[in-house]
């Protein structure tokens, strides 16, 4: 499977804009043979939001009108697509990524783990259990930014089958370690497959690092930006090697196998209220 990451800018506010440009690059990766390709956080709408009233106008349904705009692009390209949107609820508004398919909407996320940041400031914790998503290619998982923080959400998705987790991003200054060491662990600690997609460019005064990735079962990096300059990244991978968790590194006496290995006894003490506070949400 041929996957691709596009590494780009995007204008706060300016949904038809930025939704052009992706289909632009969505019409490039499928002509490079690409399946599927992975756009950044909030690509749809950009991320630095000052509050909810200014956020909302610019959020939508899933399925909605831009979902169904990028089904007919998908259905015309025999392609997939991952976007990072907002999604409208009635309770107010997520920070969601959602996978497209020739069929439609195959599955979405909202996310679960929010720093102080941005539009995640006003946007409402991730409500659903994670979920493996059946591609015709590939089991994928989704999560968004912060998420890619807490080791938890990608062994559940292991657990549940995961081939590859997908991580729309929008990594500003200081995230540059997250960038650079964590993706390439969740994939080793796991032994999956991992795209990482992040946007470049300044929003209100926060710069972008770029730093995509894409990693392999081994912790490997398969493909990188190479700066902070509008970028595709491609990759292929294979389920096959991500289904296989038994390591033979030397046959009957090196065998890792980080699946079978846990032990779930002994980690109680993670699903334990912690009684710490976030910061304080407006």
């Amino acid at each position: 499977m041929k996957i691709a990451g596009v590494q780009m800018d995007v204008s706060l506010m300016d949904k038809e804009g930025n939704l052009s440009r992706i289909i632009e690059k969505i019409k490039e990766t499928a002509a490079a043979g690409a399946s599927l390709t992975v756009f950044p956080e909030c690509a749809l709408t950009g991320y630095c939001f000052a509050s909810l009233e200014e956020a909302l106008p610019y959020a939508e349904s899933i399925p909605g009108p831009t979902t169904d705009r990028l089904q007919e692009v998908c259905r015309e390209l025999n392609h997939s697509v991952v976007i990072g949107m907002l999604e409208q609820a009635e309770q107010g508004i997520y920070n969601a990524a959602v996978l497209i398919t020739p069929q439609g909407v195959l599955g979405s996320y909202r996310k679960i783990h929010l720093p102080y940041l941005g539009v995640d400031r006003f946007a409402l914790p991730g409500d659903r259990d994670f979920t493996v998503h059946s591609h015709p290619e590939a089991n994928i998982g989704l999560n968004i930014c912060y998420d890619s923080a807490f080791p938890e959400s990608s062994r559940i998705m292991t657990i549940q089958g995961a081939d590859l987790i997908i991580l729309p991003t929008n990594w500003p200054s200081g995230a540059e370690h997250v960038a650079e060491h964590a993706i390439n662990t969740r994939s080793m600690e796991n032994g999956i497959y991992y795209c990482a997609i992040n946007r470049i460019g300044s929003e209100r005064g926060f710069e972008f690092i770029g730093k995509s990735r894409i990693t392999g079962t081994a912790g490997e990096t398969i493909a990188t930006s190479t700066g902070t300059d509008p970028e595709i990244l491609y990759a292929t991978i294979d389920p096959a090697r991500a289904r296989n968790k038994r390591v033979d590194r030397v046959p009957d006496k090196h065998v890792i196998h980080r699946l079978a290995d846990r032990r779930p006894e002994m980690y109680e003490k993670i699903t334990e209220p912690h009684g710490l506070q976030p910061p304080n949400r407006d």
